[in-house]
């Protein structure tokens, strides 16, 4: 029988560290899955209990996890499973709970809509801008401070063909260390807006506790969106009155993502639906 000892999002962090360091030698088949949010060791062979592979199913799909629906689980199971193959640690029966796990975890993906809709800040402005009819290697961007979430901005655009990317910081070094990591082209902090009116996408997040594009000093004629991501604001809320202007703050992003998991709470019967289904087809298969 296969069996689980596992360590999940409700533990905390330090307790899944002494999970992993201290995990017993197992000298039968296994496989370990250890992400950043859980580790959990199958091992065994023959049919898995209900109560197992149900949770495997579950985990493959995204159901269990912090953001529901997340597509990088499946991934990080398929590398786990792959890992222990190499390594010669995979019996039969891990062998069929595995490949079972990971076509469950394709079909839930494919049959719902449970891994659609950004749920991220970063994911969400670029979900918005390709909802709007944007290609993404076609426009011209302007970031506006170094935090982490436009860290994450900048690495998507990238994936997605972005090729014209000025990044303004205080710091200018910080900036130009990304220019040549990222392919980007460094700004001035003080002189953004002199390349305000080349670009069609403006993404700001600083940490300044006041207004750094005030209505008053805006004098760019072609079509803008804006994207203010910094709480405190740092684009004047009054430049939405411009009509070249679209204008999203934090809680236009904020609200986005609660429709998405909104959308993403409705596809959950249907992928237990589907987990349902095909324990039935697992188990009549390891009980032949």
């Amino acid at each position: 029988m296969i069996s689980l000892y596992k360590k999940d999002l409700s533990s905390s962090l330090s307790e899944r560290e002494g999970f992993l360091k201290n995990l017993p030698e197992i000298d039968t088949e296994h496989i370990l899955l250890s992400t950043c949010n859980r580790v959990e060791l199958y091992f065994g062979d023959g049919a898995a209990h209900e109560s197992v592979a149900n949770h495997l199913f579950r985990v493959a799909s995204g159901l269990d996890s912090a953001l529901l629906g997340e597509n990088a689980i499946l991934g990080q199971l398929k590398d786990a499973y792959s890992g222990a193959l190499q390594n010669k640690t995979v019996s039969k029966g891990l062998n069929i709970l595995f490949q079972k796990a990971i076509a469950v975890g394709k079909r839930v993906r494919s049959e719902t809509k449970i891994g659609q809709g950004a749920m991220s800040h970063s994911l969400a402005v670029l979900e918005i801008l390709l909802r709007n009819g944007y290609k993404i290697g076609d426009l011209k961007f302007l970031i506006l401070g170094m935090s982490n979430i436009n860290m994450d901005v900048i690495r998507y655009l990238t994936k997605k063909g972005g090729r014209t990317i000025f990044v303004a910081n205080r710091t200018f070094q910080k900036a130009e260390a990304l220019s040549k990591e990222l392919n980007c082209e460094a700004v001035r902090f003080d002189n953004f807006y002199d390349v305000l009116d080349e670009v069609d996408v403006v993404i700001s997040a600083t940490a300044a506790p006041h207004l750094i594009l005030r209505k008053e000093n805006y004098c760019v004629s072609r079509k803008q969106m804006i994207f203010d991501l910094a709480v405190p604001r740092d684009i004047d809320p009054g430049m939405s009155v411009f009509p070249n202007v679209i204008l999203y703050n934090i809680e236009d992003i904020e609200r986005q993502i609660d429709n998405n998991v909104e959308e993403r709470t409705k596809e959950i019967i249907m992928a237990e639906r589907i987990i349902k289904e095909e324990y039935s087809k697992y188990y009549q298969k390891c009980v032949r």
